[in-house]
């Protein structure tokens, strides 16, 4: 499956931004659709988790009640809707796959996630 991912930008603190994830080729019940992100100088880390399956979500720490993922299975899509941005949340921000034959746990590390997008950019000024 491919990934292409889109809706970064510049945008003030306390704006917001949506991102889009869409996807070209199958995505089975079972899997995970994920986002992480990489600011500069850092490394790729977590930011939220979507079961392409049931619909249940999960969400790093420092995005929980700012951000909001969701998914639209009719269109192979994942969003991720960013709120009440801060500067913190600048970087480049990659939609990605992981690949489950059954149901499992979620993950939060990208060594364990397959397919990945090119990236959008967010960047965000005080």
């Amino acid at each position: 499956v491919q990934l292409q991912a889109s809706g970064g930008g510049l945008v003030q603190a306390g704006g917001s931004l949506r991102l889009v994830c869409a996807a070209s080729g199958d995505i089975f019940s079972n899997w995970h659709i994920g986002w992480f992100r990489q600011a500069p100088g850092k490394e790729r880390e977590f930011v939220a988790v979507i079961s392409w399956r049931n619909n249940k979500k999960q969400y790093a720490d420092s995005v929980k009640g700012r951000f909001a993922i969701s998914r639209d299975p009719a269109e192979n899509t994942v969003y991720l809707q960013m709120n009440d941005l801060k500067p913190e949340d600048t970087a480049v921000y990659y939609c990605t796959t992981k690949r489950l034959p059954v149901a499992t746990p979620f993950s939060f590390f990208e060594s364990e996630y397959n397919d990945w997008g090119q990236g959008t950019q967010v960047t965000v000024s005080s």
